[in-house]
Parts: structure tokens; sequence; C-alpha cells
């Protein structure tokens, strides 16, 4: 598959019960990584498949949601493809420290799904 799923994101308003549940839940390996600025990213290492993370939701309220994230060759031109199609963006493409770059959009539908573009090594 040209661009396949390659990372899912739970945001949720309780970090620390949602890493209880799915730890428990399934094992996982979680991680965390801070941020700087007080934020905490944990990563999920699910071991063989496509891994994730978990942050305190940044919008205070909202209800906890999964992202899923895919893989593009140029985030920019995805970006902007998708907004032609009539997506919304949500989020315009940002850099995320040195892993590479992202960008959320919300499809004609209302989904929502992020685009995922590794920084080139």
């Amino acid at each position: 598959m040209a661009n396949p799923f390659v990372h899912v994101e739970l945001s949720t308003q309780d970090v620390a019960r949602a890493k209880s549940f799915y730890q428990s839940m399934f094992a996982w390996t979680l991680n965390d990584v801070d941020m700087g600025g007080g934020m905490t990213y944990t990563l999920i290492d699910v071991g063989e498949g496509t891994g994730g993370g978990m942050m305190q939701h940044p919008m205070p309220g909202a209800p906890s949601m999964w992202l899923p994230y895919v893989l593009v060759d140029d985030i920019v031109a995805a970006t902007a493809k998708a907004k032609s199609l009539g997506a919304t963006v949500v989020r315009d493409v940002m850099e995320v420290m040195d892993a590479g770059s992202l960008s959320i959009i919300t499809d004609p539908t209302g989904a929502t799904l992020g685009f995922w573009q590794p920084k080139k090594k």
C-alpha cells in the first residue's frame, strides 16, 4: 500500500487511566517522552504492527478520541490536495521535534485523519 497507516494517537482527558487500561488490556509497552513546556507524550509500542501514542487532550472537556495517521511523501502537497478535494484543515503542517511533520484534516464526510511525513535522514 502506498500510503499505509503509520501511527494511531489517543487524545484523552485522563492519560493515567488510559495508560492503566490499555497496558492491562493489551500488555503494550508505554514510554513517556518529555516534549517540553510541561507536555508528556506516551509512546505506545505494540510489538508487531502500527504503534502510536497518547497525550492529554489539547481541548479541555473534549471527549477522548483515537486519530490515525497516514504516511505521505509530501505533507504540504497532501494537505493542499485534501483541501482541494473538500477537506477542512484542522491543523496545518507543523514540525514535530526532529521526527517529521504532521497535519490533520477532516474529510468531506466529517471523519478526521492525520498525515505524517518523517524527517529525511
